[in-house]
């Protein structure tokens, strides 16, 4: 069985779905918040649970927890991810960003979508790069637009997708990667 780690700074209902339709696989959660509720949700788990703060060497430092992990997701994790560990995990390294990538990318992709009157957006899992937002799409999930959506009705609405398609998309890579193997 795959074993994964899942990256986040935030409240963590990215990675409660992953917990609830991938359960064992996962087995480490790193994040550069100490209060951040990912934690909260991994301890209350039973999941190992680490905190690397933010600096020059951020990357190498999450690495060096990464012995035996076959994947990473990024679930609310809003930092870039570097090398080394963009080499170690090369097309193991999984996102979710709450818009129809290429459009939107970076912070409030639901409040970009607002302001540019987009009719649909949706969600997108992509692979990590160097860039921000820019990996190779594997999967993705329309919402639309609703009249009278506000940033906050929208946005759990993206949410809602997320929650349908990561786990989805983590076991196309995994069945991707038993078959290079």
């Amino acid at each position: 069985m795959a074993r994964i780690a899942v990256l986040g700074s935030g409240a963590g209902s990215n990675f409660q779905a992953l917990l609830e339709k991938l359960g064992g696989q996962i087995s480490l959660v790193v994040s550069d918040q100490p209060d951040a509720g990912i934690l909260k949700k991994a301890k209350a788990a039973g999941l190992q649970t680490v905190v690397e703060e933010g600096g020059p060497d951020l990357s190498a430092r999450i690495l060096s927890h990464l012995d035996g992990i076959d994947l990473i997701c990024l679930a609310g994790f809003m930092r870039l991810v570097k090398e080394p560990l963009l080499g170690a995990f090369p097309r193991r390294i999984l996102n979710i960003h709450p818009s129809l990538l290429p459009k939107y990318p970076g912070k409030a992709a639901w409040e970009q979508a607002l302001v540019d009157g987009a009719g649909k957006t949706g969600c997108t899992v992509h692979f990590v790069d160097a860039g921000m937002d820019t990996g190779e799409v594997i999967l993705q999930a329309e919402v639309p637009v609703l009249s009278g959506d506000n940033a906050g009705i929208l946005h759990e609405r993206i949410q809602q997708a997320e929650h349908r398609i990561y786990a989805e998309a983590v076991r196309l890579v995994l069945e991707r990667l038993k078959h290079v193997e």
